[in-house]
């Protein structure tokens, strides 16, 4: 028997200001998948991807996960199931590091309760996958864009969601943090049998990481195994720009022609 879909799509379409993202796209989100969703600037895969964390209503459809329509989850059971990490990262008050990864650990806590040493330590451990503990006890307001994007991800990993909603998780990020962000969230996915759904503008990034590809153009979406549809001929005609490939097999990469 097959795994049921942590994430389900069924007729979904999605519009914001009058103007398509998606029509009736039908797509599921197995456990131990990495997809991408890729599309130009204003294509709307924020749009789409804050729907898909119920965020807001689409225009039509349905969306469950793990087998539960999202319109009957409360809020703490959606964020057992769904960790959402935003495009950018703002803080109003200050708190530490530590104390802002902790904020993943709320979905499982009763109204009064507090942190445990279980939980501490999650967050801990969250905090050295994302390369920031020693700066655990800095106020986050003082942080590089780098290292409070990578604070940001240790608190969605200190939430343990089954399913990763991530819009450009390697924004901000150096070359070399990109690169181990993405393996160690890849490897999650696989070794934990959670699932990761990213905004990404890298080609070559969702080219390398991911197995599965959602792309926009124009309120047009396409979902299916990144190895039949990252072509350059379809992602010259999706960005406007004449692309082609490099290399072969796994060592395939996509660069202006």
């Amino acid at each position: 028997m097959s795994a049921v879909a942590i994430l389900e799509a069924r007729g979904l379409t999605v519009t914001i200001a009058g103007i398509g993202v998606c029509r009736e796209l039908d797509f599921s989100v197995a456990p131990g998948q990495c997809w991408a969703i890729l599309g130009r600037n204003g294509a709307g895969k924020t749009t789409l991807l804050h729907t898909l964390a119920g965020l807001r209503a689409p225009a039509a459809g349905t969306i469950a996960l793990d087998g539960c329509p999202l319109a009957t989850l409360s809020a703490r059971e959606v964020a057992r199931i769904r960790g959402l990490l935003t495009q950018d990262d703002s803080d109003a008050f200050g708190a530490t590091v530590l104390e802002t990864a902790m904020i993943g650990r709320h979905p499982y806590l009763s109204r009064w309760q507090w942190e445990s040493t279980e939980d501490l330590r999650i967050a801990r451990e969250a905090l050295a996958s994302m390369d920031i503990v020693d700066a655990e006890q800095r106020d986050v307001r003082t942080l590089s864009g780098g290292e409070r994007r990578r604070a940001a991800l240790a608190a969605l990993l200190t939430q343990q969601p089954r399913l990763m909603l991530l819009d450009e998780p390697s924004s901000h990020l150096d070359l070399a943090h990109q690169l181990a962000v993405l393996q160690r969230l890849t490897a999650l996915a696989r070794d934990r049998r959670c699932a990761l759904v990213m905004v990404l503008h890298d080609l070559n990034l969702a080219r390398r990481f991911c197995d599965h590809v959602l792309m926009l153009d124009h309120g047009v979406a396409i979902a299916g195994p990144a190895a039949e549809l990252l072509t350059a001929d379809r992602l010259s005609k999706i960005y406007g720009v004449a692309l082609k490939t490099l290399g072969q097999g796994e060592e395939t990469f996509f660069v202006p022609d």
